[in-house]
């Protein structure tokens, strides 16, 4: 049979991702923040798009523009583009689909408030202004202080000059957050063509500065000077900070022989150190942990739950039909009329888009907050497993399209602010063998038992593990020691030894 090229014509059928389907797709795992801002570009790129309301009375909930009379494509005839910009892609769930194939997209990217306010408990007042009784705290609009480096070079300004003040500024310039120094004294010296003991010089004058302790090279060093500062460096502390490795193990018994001491005088100087500040640089830190913003509002009412997609951080976006029917009517030649036609077709498919969005987000807290009423009731000891499958199935959706939904979003309830991530936990078979025990569930009996033992009475893994089992958790010991680890709590010699340490220090 002799080989060669041919050309045949098959006729197949594919599911194709259209570009919008695409970004509407990825719109599912941004946050209100983040879908913000991707609606302020798109109305600086769109003449037609606008923020806000009219003069039409109140906007509705979804945000959608009713003025829009376009005609209704069949679902069966309907081009994809228009389809997704009538909501007609898919029935209710126009952005769910199978992601098995290697062409379509992966997910996209990925502490709680304080309680809710009870009722009559703000603080708000129309007669002051909406301050209450006090007067708004001006000192939390001023401008943030000087960083550590402003700091310590104003220090070096007023004592040193020439080379000296060069070779501050360059050693203060790799001082970090902490307050350490992570330079190379010998590759300063040497990149400044300087003698190693010039260098020195000038760091051991950078250790006088304030806070006591700055340019330390190491924890014992950093200790060392504010003991110096303090006057109580002598042989036994240094002989201490020499052997904080020991200390930290608890070794007090060795310590007491290398530092010549007695019981009494070692804690003494244990209490001494507990004094100082370990980081003296952080006073003077000005960055501040940015506040999560919750997507969504859970509050309980008398016939259940309410979920509510945070408005404030949610923009409503409406096509603008009066600039397009001016425009559509004017002059123009094919380019132009291109252009409008994309402009009014990319607005149309951004607001159906977005209220798709919000659907789906609505439709998948809902079925975690029924599956996890005991959580929003009772408190964390009652989180039960749960998978996204198991939510995918419930909703009719599919997986991915959960994965997308919970990734980088956060709900606030009475309980605190939480990611939606994290109502989905593995689950631990209890003792009767249904599996119905959450591993959060289990890490908050853990703690619980850990925070409340005494210091006479140190729980072991293995006790913790019959206790576990005498509440209805068959959990395994290593088990155990993994939720442990995790949680960042030491074992029940390195807890024993602390609670020893603090006791004597008290």
């Amino acid at each position: 049979m002799a080989l060669g090229p041919r050309l045949d014509i098959r006729q197949s059928q594919s599911l194709v991702m259209t570009p919008q389907l695409q970004q509407a797709i990825k719109l599912l795992a941004l946050s209100n923040l983040e879908i913000e801002a991707f609606v302020a570009g798109e109305l600086e790129k769109n003449p037609l798009l606008e923020s806000g309301g009219g003069d039409d009375g109140p906007p509705p909930a979804d945000g959608i523009d009713r003025e829009l009379d376009r005609p209704t494509l069949a679902a069966e005839t309907g081009a994809s583009d228009d389809l997704i910009a009538q909501g007609l892609g898919g029935a209710d769930s126009p952005l769910d689909v199978d992601h098995g194939a290697d062409t379509f997209i992966d997910d996209g990217p990925g502490d709680r408030m304080e309680s809710a306010l009870g009722a009559g408990g703000g603080g708000m007042d129309a007669m002051t202004g909406g301050y209450g009784d006090e007067a708004p705290d001006f000192d939390s609009f001023a401008a943030p202080g000087a960083s550590l480096q402003e700091h310590l070079m104003d220090q070096a300004r007023a004592v040193l000059s020439g080379v000296d003040l060069i070779v501050a500024a360059q050693l203060i310039g790799q001082i970090s957050e902490a307050g350490y120094l992570e330079a190379d004294l010998l590759q300063t010296a040497h990149a400044m063509g300087l003698p190693l003991v010039e260098v020195e010089r000038v760091l051991g004058v950078i250790h006088s500065f304030d806070p006591t302790g700055i340019g330390a090279r190491s924890l014992a060093e950093c200790l060392a000077l504010q003991a110096k500062e303090a006057d109580r460096y002598d042989p036994c502390i240094a002989r201490l900070l020499a052997n904080l490795d020991l200390l930290a193990k608890g070794a007090l018994p060795q310590l007491r022989r290398i530092c010549g001491v007695d019981e009494e005088d070692m804690a003494d100087m244990i209490a001494e150190l507990r004094g100082y500040d370990p980081k003296p640089g952080l006073k003077f830190s000005s960055d501040r942990a940015a506040p999560v913003t919750p997507d969504l509002f859970v509050r309980p009412t008398a016939e259940g739950w309410s979920i509510e997609v945070n408005s404030a951080t949610l923009p409503r976006v409406l096509v603008n039909r009066s600039y397009y029917v001016e425009l559509a009517t004017g002059k123009q030649d094919k380019n132009a009329k291109a252009w409008l036609a994309d402009c009014l077709a990319s607005a149309n498919w951004l607001v159906k888009a977005l209220d798709q969005r919000q659907k789906t987000i609505i439709k998948v807290a809902s079925e975690i907050v029924r599956c996890q009423e005991d959580f929003f009731r009772k408190g964390v000891a009652h989180l039960k497993p749960l998978t996204l499958r198991t939510v995918a199935d419930t909703i009719k959706m599919h997986e991915s399209t959960v994965s997308r939904v919970t990734s980088n979003k956060y709900l606030s309830c009475p309980r605190g602010q939480y990611e939606l991530k994290y109502f989905f936990t593995s689950g631990v078979s209890n003792a009767e063998g249904d599996g119905s025990v959450s591993a959060e569930a289990v890490k908050s009996h853990i703690k619980t038992l850990i925070m409340a033992e005494e210091p006479q009475a140190i729980l072991s893994d293995d006790t913790l593990v019959e206790l576990l089992r005498a509440r209805g958790m068959d959990i395994a010991r290593r088990t155990v020691a993994k939720y442990r680890e995790a949680m960042g709590i030491g074992s029940s010699v390195q807890r024993r030894r602390q609670k020893a340490l603090k006791g004597k220090a008290a």
